[in-house]
């Protein structure tokens, strides 16, 4: 596959008046995907939603041009979460989807994500088409064949009402007071309005948007607001999205998070009891005790590499429904087609409302590894290669042999950063520490 010069793991993404997220090159990037995804259609439409960033008015105005130059009809939603246009764009018959956001990071970043017709990101063909397009001039379509805009009115309770029905007939939120953080983000509106709809009790923070605040102290990245909210008001459970609402981590009602783990753990143990869940996809950095958990009921599990859109692939190679990150991308594809915070929150409060259990006792019995994260910095050019050097690979193969089967050691470069991450599982925390310290020393050591 040839190199791409704007596309990364998840879209086109950057610092908001830096290329690749500038106004021109946002207007050329609208025009070449309006190109390639609305090729073989007569007259196609492009949906475009955001999160609450600043910069959206901005860039959904230069895509906007750019798919219109490419005759290309365009549908604006407004705010709405990721997996909202995922959804719509299979919905309403759109040739594709995109979102403006970058997700969990602060607002003078943003990105550019995409959606296929079938509201599954792009592949690596038709992402390599639009980006190799970028190289060529800007053409226009004739005067009689521009695209058009409209505002789609409907959007959020569409979608709304979709989220809604993934909860099977009869199953509601009566009697849950829950906690709800949106982080300032796309999900402000729509979240607490489903979880209401439901019939649950709701308390919300992080649902005044700016354009500034996004992420800011607030969401699936940071927590500790999350955890506190939940004590503070006697909530039964709290949900914490990031800023495009593809994430989401819960705390139980003493206000201990539970991550992307703690929910895979959760809805495989569910669908297990009724025969549902042959398999599970994870990622390298999911927790020992989930595969654990898994083996012990006959459920298999493989694991995928960092990212939601690797997790997919796997979904998909192996007919499979459910998989996630630590992170808490949560894929149902029984649900959904991408992963969706709230979806994935909703889901276990079925769990909760099914069972009668609480979060807390709905995880009591997943057994969390110790786990000790390094990030070494590098110089070296191509850090991925410090890798394969004999010194890190003979000091990989003598930790692994003193955490035997109980234990995992991960290295792997980083994809945005001059970095090494190291990660270390194993059942003693101070043995997993010291074992995590011995790697980094080595990899700065050649490197």
């Amino acid at each position: 596959m040839a190199k791409r010069r704007y596309f990364g793991t998840d879209g086109v993404r950057g610092r908001v008046g830096t290329s690749p997220i500038t106004p021109a090159e946002v207007l050329h990037l609208g025009w070449a995907a309006g190109r390639v995804l609305g090729a073989g259609h007569a007259r196609g439409r492009v949906i475009i939603g955001k999160d609450t960033r600043i910069s959206g008015y901005l860039l959904e105005s230069a895509l906007e041009a750019g798919l219109s130059a490419a005759g290309v009809d365009i549908a604006l939603t407004g705010p709405l979460p990721t997996p909202g246009i995922a959804y719509l764009t299979r919905q309403v018959g759109a040739c594709g989807g995109i979102v403006i956001s970058a997700s969990h990071n602060p607002y003078h970043d943003n990105g550019i994500k995409f959606f296929s017709e079938s509201g599954k990101k792009l592949d690596d063909e038709t992402e390599g088409a639009i980006d190799a397009l970028m190289s060529e001039p800007m053409s226009t379509v004739g005067p009689e064949a521009l695209g058009k805009a409209e505002r789609l009115i409907d959007a959020l309770p569409r979608y709304a009402e979709h989220c809604r029905n993934t909860l099977p007939p009869g199953v509601r939120l009566d009697g849950l007071k829950v906690a709800v953080d949106c982080a300032n983000g796309a999900a402000y509106q729509v979240g607490p309005l489903v979880l209401r709809e439901l019939g649950a009790e709701v308390t919300g923070t992080g649902i005044e948007p700016d354009g500034f605040n996004i992420n800011r102290e607030s969401g699936s990245t940071y927590p500790q607001t999350l955890c506190q909210l939940v004590k503070e008001c006697g909530a039964d459970v709290g949900i914490a999205f990031d800023g495009d609402a593809d994430r989401v981590v819960l705390s139980d009602a003493q206000g201990r998070l539970v991550d992307g783990d703690g929910i895979l753990f959760i809805l495989s143990q569910y669908r297990h009891q009724r025969g549902d869940c042959e398999g599970v996809v994870g990622t390298l950095m999911t927790n020992l005790g989930v595969e654990v958990a898994c083996e012990a009921q006959g459920i298999k599990f493989v694991r995928a590499r960092v990212g939601d859109r690797f997790v997919l692939e796997e979904l998909l190679s192996r007919n499979w429904t459910l998989g996630g990150e630590t992170s808490g991308h949560i894929l149902s594809l029984d649900r959904s087609t991408t992963g969706d915070g709230l979806v994935a929150a909703l889901a276990v409060l079925e769990v909760m409302q099914k069972t009668g259990k609480s979060l807390a006792e709905l995880v009591e019995h997943l057994q969390v590894f110790p786990q000790e994260l390094v990030n070494v910095s590098t110089e070296h050019p191509r850090p991925a290669e410090l890798l394969d050097q004999p010194l890190v690979t003979e000091a990989v193969k003598s930790c692994e042999k003193q955490l035997g089967s109980q234990g995992r050691v991960v290295l792997r470069a980083s994809g945005t950063e001059p970095l090494i991450r190291v990660m270390v599982e194993g059942e003693d925390s101070a043995r997993v520490g010291e074992l995590a310290r011995v790697l980094a020393d080595q990899i700065r050591a050649v490197g």
